[in-house]
């Protein structure tokens, strides 16, 4: 059986083994999917194009999880992850911005993952009390009591660059711990806050770069 070692609370971690952990995630998933039960660093590293001495060290920050001669046993390696990720809880998150973005968001299908959306919010009274996969759009004026409500921690913003900044601050106020950023600006936030920026443009444009000087 792999090992059971957990991670001290006091240990650092980077942010770039952070990164990776969503993406071991997914790919044991799909292993489980296929019903393989075990894996080595290598055979993983074969499939993610990562090395399997990055893989070692990424998961020893964690308490390693694999035994020599052995490998890595997929499901508890998928649950152990899930369970760093705080997977194995129910995250509830609201969405700020019900235009097209926010409501391909809603439309997404997160609970797997560990997600639920709770409710949209916008100020065009044309889109409040549509249903989104279920999920109601609700007048903007409302979040306040919702936020306290349903005890809300996470937003997705898909707002305005114009009105992002401010609204942010005032979720603040009201208990938001995290911010899932896609409106394209920076958010001045207090450091106890975590932002998770999704810039696509900025995203689009590196793509542009990678394109263009591979073509030099």
């Amino acid at each position: 059986m792999a090992a059971t070692t957990k991670v001290t609370s006091s240990k650092e971690i980077s942010p770039a083994v952070i990164k990776r952990l969503p993406r071991y995630y997914r790919y044991l998933g799909e292993l489980k999917e296929s019903e393989v039960s075990r894996i080595s660093s290598k055979e993983l590293s074969q499939r993610m194009q990562v090395t399997a001495s990055q893989i070692r060290q990424d998961l020893n920050n964690f308490g390693g999880f694999g035994q020599q001669g052995y490998g890595y046993n997929v499901e508890y390696l998928y649950e152990e992850i899930g369970k760093i990720l705080g997977l194995d809880k129910t995250n509830n998150l609201i969405i700020v911005g019900a235009g097209n973005l926010g409501q391909a968001l809603a439309n997404y299908h997160f609970e797997p993952n560990g997600f639920r959306v709770l409710g949209l919010f916008d100020v065009n009274p044309r889109l409040v009390g549509l249903t989104i996969r279920g999920v109601e759009i609700y007048d903007i004026d409302t979040l306040a009591d919702f936020i306290k409500s349903h005890d809300i921690k996470i937003a997705a913003l898909t707002l305005p660059k114009q009105t992002a900044p401010e609204m942010a601050k005032e979720m603040v106020g009201l208990g938001i711990k995290a911010f899932w950023n896609f409106a394209p600006v920076d958010l001045d936030l207090p450091e106890n806050i975590m932002v998770e920026n999704v810039h696509l443009a900025e995203s689009l444009m590196t793509l542009s770069y990678r394109i263009h000087s591979s073509l030099k």
